[in-house]
Parts: C-alpha cells; sequence; structure tokens
C-alpha cells in the first residue's frame, strides 16, 4: 500500500522569533512563501522507508510462492517491481504539485480567482514607550560604566597616596612624550643627537633610562628645599624636585655641566661687542644627582647643541677658501669679517666641578642679542630643512632633487643655472655675512648721525626700515630746512649690504660705494648742497621771481676737492635786481647781488641809445654772514623781499 504526502500551502500564523534587542522588543521571523514551504516540506520525504513487509531474496529472485508457508503468502501483496512503492508516492506528490501549479497560474495569469493575504492585526507602535525603553538601558549601562571608573579612580588615588614616588610608567610615558626612547636588550636607551637630520658629529648622545628603586631613593634622595629644581627663567616649564622621580638617567659625562658658545668682535684688539649663546642658565650649581631627569636631559641637549654647532663650524672654516684663512685653534675660531675687524668664536664647556668656567666674564655681559639669535638660528634652520622637506614628496623611498632641479629640464636650463642650482652657504658663511652687515649698518647709522650733529642747516632726519633681513638693511634720508619743509625736501634711500653700501637718489640715479665710511659721508654732502640750491629755486617761485639758470656742475672757479660747485642766478619780478647764489661743499654758500640799470654807465660817440643802460651791473659779495634769518632760506627770503620792496 502507498502512503500519501500532506502537503499544506498555507503558513502557519505564528512566526518563530528571530532576534531580542537589548531593550526587550522581539524581531520576528518573516513566514515563508509558497514555493520555499513546498521545498521544505519535500525535504522530509524518507525514501528509504516502506509500508510492507520486506520482500525475500527467494521471491524477489524467483517470483513464485512456497507452498509450505500459506500464512506468510496471505500476509503481502507481490509487487512487480520493487520501488513500486516509491514510484507511487512520487506521482502522488506530482500530482498535488500540479494540482497546485494549475491554482496558481488560474489565479496570477488569467484572474480567475484572487488570492488576498489573510489580514494581520496591525502592530501597536508607542514610540513614548521604545524611548524610555532605550532610556532605561542606556542609563543602567551607564551607571555601570560610571561604577566601575570610580572604582579605578580610588584605588588609583588610594596607590598614589601611599606611594612617595610617581608611578615608573607613568614617568616613562613622560618621557617618551619629549624623547626618543628605543628598546635595547633589556634596558631603554635614548638618543639626544641630531642624526635624523644630517648630524656628522661624532658624539652619539645616548643617554640610559632605569627604574630607581625605593630603597636607593628613600636613602640617597635628600629633603627638597622651596627652590630646589624650580624652573629658571631661561625654563619656564621645567619640572619640580618636591619628589623623588621613578626614573635614574645615566647621561655620559662628556655631556654633563654647562656649555655654550661666545662670539666677540675685535678691532686692534679692542672689543666691540660678545655674544653669549647658552640656552641653560649658567649660575646653576646643583649637581646633576639633585637635578629632575627633565632638566638633566635638557643640559645635555645644550652640551651636544653647542659642541655639534662648534664642529660644523670649525669643519667648514678648515675648508673654506678666504683671501685671509681662517684660523681654528683649540676651542676658537677666528675669521676676519672686513680689514681690521676679527669675528672669534669660541666653545665654553664647564662639568661644574670648575666653577671658573661656568659664568662668563664681567665685562662680556652686555651682549648682542641679534649675533645670538642668529647662530642660534643657523644649526637649527638647517636641522629643520632636512626633516621637513617642501611637498609634494615620496612617502618611502629616497627622496631626490629639489623642485628646481626637477623643472631644469622643462625649462631649459643651462651649465651656469645648474651651478647656482647646487650652491649653498655654510654657516660660517652666513654668520660672517651676517657679522659684515652689521658693521656696515653700524658705521653708516654713525655718519648718519654725525653729519646730523655738524650740519645744522638743513636738518637731516634717517628713517631706518624696522623690517629688515639679517644681511639687507635700508635707511631713508629725508634733508629738509627748519619752517620750509613744504616748500622743498630732498630724499635718497640707502641700501646697506655686507660690503657694499647702494644709495638712490632723488633724480632716479644710483651710486654703489664700498666698506669706507668717508664715501658715504662726502656723497650726504653733496646732496645737502644740491639741496640748497633746488630749494632757492623753489622759494623763488613763491616769491615771484624769475629763474634764469642753473647749473649743478659749475666749471667756473676753482676746483672742488670733493664733487663739483652748484650755482643758480634769479631775477626780480620786474628784472631790475638779480641774485646769484653758489654752492661749495668745501666753502660753503656765496650769494651775489646786481642792480640793473647800470649806475656806471655814460653814453658816448659810439653808444648813444640809452636801452644799453638796462643791462644788469657787476655782481658784488653779499656778507652771508651778517644776514638776519634762522637759516639760508630764511635770509633769502628776506633778501628777496628787501630788494623787490627797494
Amino acid at each position: 500500500m502507498a502512503y500519501s504526502v500532506n502537503i499544506s500551502i498555507e503558513a502557519p500564523i505564528e512566526n518563530q522569533i528571530q532576534e531580542i534587542s537589548y531593550d526587550g522588543q522581539e524581531i520576528y521571523q518573516a513566514p515563508l512563501t509558497l514555493s520555499e514551504n513546498l521545498a521544505k516540506i519535500a525535504q522530509k520525504i524518507d525514501f528509504s522507508k516502506t509500508n510492507g513487509d520486506e520482500i525475500s531474496k527467494e521471491q524477489l529472485e524467483g517470483g513464485e510462492k512456497s507452498e509450505e508457508d500459506p500464512k506468510d503468502s496471505a500476509s503481502f501483496q507481490s509487487s512487480l517491481w520493487p520501488w513500486d512503492s516509491i514510484r507511487n508516492k512520487l506521482r502522488s506528490a506530482l500530482t498535488e504539485v500540479c494540482v497546485l501549479a494549475d491554482v496558481l497560474a488560474i489565479a496570477k495569469e488569467k484572474n480567475y480567482m484572487v488570492l488576498d493575504p489573510v489580514p494581520q492585526d496591525p502592530v501597536e507602535v508607542k514610540p513614548m514607550m521604545q524611548v524610555y525603553a532605550r532610556k532605561k538601558a542606556l542609563t543602567g549601562a551607564a551607571n555601570l560604566i560610571i561604577h566601575g571608573a570610580q572604582r579605578l579612580q580610588n584605588s588609583q588615588a588610594e596607590l598614589t597616596k601611599n606611594r612617595s614616588t610617581p608611578d615608573f610608567h607613568i614617568e616613562l610615558l613622560r618621557l617618551r612624550q619629549n624623547w626618543r626612547l628605543k628598546k635595547v636588550a633589556n634596558s631603554i636607551i635614548g638618543d639626544l643627537s641630531y642624526r635624523t637630520a644630517g648630524s656628522k658629529y661624532t658624539q652619539t648622545g645616548m643617554f640610559e633610562v632605569t627604574k630607581a628603586e625605593d630603597e636607593e631613593r628613600s636613602n640617597n634622595s635628600p629633603p627638597a628645599s622651596p627652590n630646589a629644581g624650580g624652573s629658571t627663567s631661561g625654563q619656564p616649564h621645567g619640572p619640580s624636585n618636591s619628589k623623588a622621580s621613578a626614573l635614574r638617567v645615566t647621561i655620559p659625562s662628556e655631556l654633563q655641566g654647562v656649555a655654550y658658545i661666545e662670539v666677540l668682535c675685535q678691532k686692534d684688539q679692542e672689543d666691540l661687542c660678545s655674544a653669549n649663546i647658552s640656552l641653560l642658565n649658567s649660575s646653576t650649581n646643583s649637581s646633576n644627582a639633585d637635578m629632575h631627569w627633565q632638566q638633566k636631559l635638557e643640559a645635555a641637549q645644550n652640551v651636544l647643541f653647542c659642541k655639534e654647532l662648534f664642529s660644523q663650524l670649525a669643519r667648514e672654516a678648515v675648508h673654506l677658501r678666504a683671501p685671509i684663512p681662517h684660523m681654528v685653534v683649540g676651542n676658537q675660531i677666528m675669521a676676519t669679517v672686513l680689514p681690521g675687524i676679527q669675528l672669534i668664536i669660541g666653545l665654553c664647556h664647564s662639568t661644574g666641578n670648575d666653577k671658573k668656567h661656568t659664568a662668563p666674564s664681567p665685562h662680556k655681559t652686555d651682549h648682542d642679542h641679534v649675533l645670538e639669535h642668529s647662530l642660534h638660528q643657523l644649526l637649527r634652520e638647517v636641522h629643520h630643512k632636512n626633516t621637513h622637506h617642501p611637498l609634494p614628496h615620496p612617502s618611502s623611498g629616497p627622496l631626490g632633487p629639489s623642485k628646481r632641479r626637477c623643472l631644469a629640464g622643462p625649462t631649459a636650463a643651462d651649465r651656469y643655472e645648474l651651478l647656482e642650482m647646487a650652491k649653498s652657504q655654510t654657516l660660517l658663511e652666513q654668520i660672517i655675512q651676517q657679522a659684515q652687515h652689521f658693521f656696515m649698518r653700524l658705521r653708516t647709522e654713525y655718519v648718519l648721525d654725525t653729519i646730523a650733529k655738524e650740519v645744522k642747516d638743513p636738518l637731516i632726519v634717517s628713517h631706518w626700515n624696522a623690517l629688515n633681513s639679517p644681511t639687507q638693511s635700508c635707511v631713508k634720508i629725508n634733508i629738509l630746512t627748519h619752517g620750509y619743509d613744504s616748500v622743498c625736501r630732498t630724499s635718497l634711500v640707502v641700501h646697506v649690504g655686507e660690503k657694499s653700501l647702494k644709495c638712490i637718489c632723488r633724480d632716479g640715479r644710483v651710486m654703489h660705494m664700498s666698506y669706507e665710511p668717508q664715501e658715504l659721508r662726502d656723497l650726504i654732502f653733496c646732496q645737502i648742497y644740491q639741496h640748497q640750491i633746488t630749494a632757492v629755486q623753489a622759494l623763488a617761485k613763491c616769491m615771484g621771481w624769475q629763474f634764469l639758470a642753473n647749473s649743478s656742475h659749475l666749471g667756473v672757479g676753482s676746483v672742488e676737492p670733493l664733487g663739483n660747485a652748484s650755482s643758480c642766478i634769479l631775477a626780480s619780478p620786474i628784472g631790475d635786481r638779480m641774485i646769484a647764489v653758489r654752492c661749495e661743499p668745501q666753502t660753503g654758500v656765496q650769494v651775489s647781488i646786481a642792480h640793473s640799470p647800470r649806475k656806471d654807465f655814460f653814453p658816448g660817440q659810439l653808444v648813444r641809445e640809452r636801452k644799453w643802460e638796462n643791462l644788469g651791473g657787476s655782481f658784488k659779495e653779499v656778507r652771508w654772514d651778517k644776514m638776519e634769518g634762522k637759516n639760508f632760506l630764511n635770509k633769502m627770503e628776506l633778501l628777496m623781499a628787501s630788494l623787490t620792496s627797494s
């Protein structure tokens, strides 16, 4: 007898629970579709089981009944084929599937029947209930976290309260934030050197960090004083020694103590200026054992920086070719800045035992902050350029040439331009150029101040540009007369370089001068007397006088040792008076007047017409020192006024 399989085409109403969220909401599994349900039920068919009794092997082979067992032969009906039951099951299943396919085809394609989904009651959604449930769940989780954090804080506070020194790992974390550390074997090694920036100094700059034992700290550490380990003026962020440190930093003996670089300029064995470069207060007399690890490392970094800077300068002084060779003797470098002026750079290092070298000499305390800052920043700039390459650059691999050299091919750069790209100035060359500019600026200031004191008429006002480069300065010089500054003003600009001066005059002329101060002095005096002639002409226009002639390079008279004489001739409004003004850099100002008509004109047989008497007479020099007036233009104004009224 074949078994039939019942297939249901309706899904059960109840669905299984798929997930339960943290707020208690249940998420049900979606009901299966008809095809999915059919596939699920078809998988439950077991074709290995039969409902009839097993047929003996002999009956399957011979197909005949045994006469000896009539009861067994009546208990079942023989089958012609052993898989007949399975075939019947598949046939009935196929019939059901065909019926189902016909029903679906009629319902979907021919619209003979409409299958509406079974309506379900909508789930009532309460948003406020969900909000309250989520808040409750979050509150529970937050309370749990806060409770655990409070327990950790209480335990840490109790541990810190009972501990006399900070935690070793906290101290090591602070040390790692500011210094480079690495693990070597069973110890921690730090690095103070500048090898990442291309340092060539032989000192490795390694220091060792170990954990200080409690017994050692309690026995060796002295009681903390109120001023012990406090931050100095140069180290506002230095740590305090009120508590013993959990770290022990061991620094090489070569980097212990205090070091600074002394810069001194001499002229004929006379000190002009000095500069002391020290990153650490040299008056510190405390031993290394009493110092905090931060102060100890900063002091060692200062010593290493000064030694590396001096080593770099000494190496450059040996390789540079100068007209006067540089000298390196011991811890001193001597370089010639200008003729008769020498720049001396010395390295001073004291380990603390020899106290006579810890502080600079009393007569060298007034140092120049410009040279101090410049020499300190030069090495810093080199390190910054080596570690901070301009973008774009490869993230890995060796760095290539500069941007200008990369564009040398597309821009068709020649050999000269390529050589100029490859040139670079050394630290010693830069500090020498800055020192040269410093002396040129001092000389220019001295010349201008001296002339301003000597010459009272006209006034000389100097305006120095506040924004200058280390090797270039600019000063604007205004020459004017008191009370007549709106009538005429002569301006010139002087660019102070390293070994030369460049002057741009009012008329656009550009003059180059050497480092000798006398050349600038001669130029200023020539500009002063040219200003007087220009101011007289401007005043004559205001007074109504006529301008007849002028000459900036007068060829009449004696030859001037400095510059050339300038002159001009003015006529009164009606032409009966003339004034001739002559300015010489050596002699000064000369003023002459002439009258018209001539008083010494006598007509004769040859000259009978009276018009010739209107010619001007001979010029007579005015006693200029007896004239009244505060300055040259004031006297000229009074002279023009008196000649016009008469």
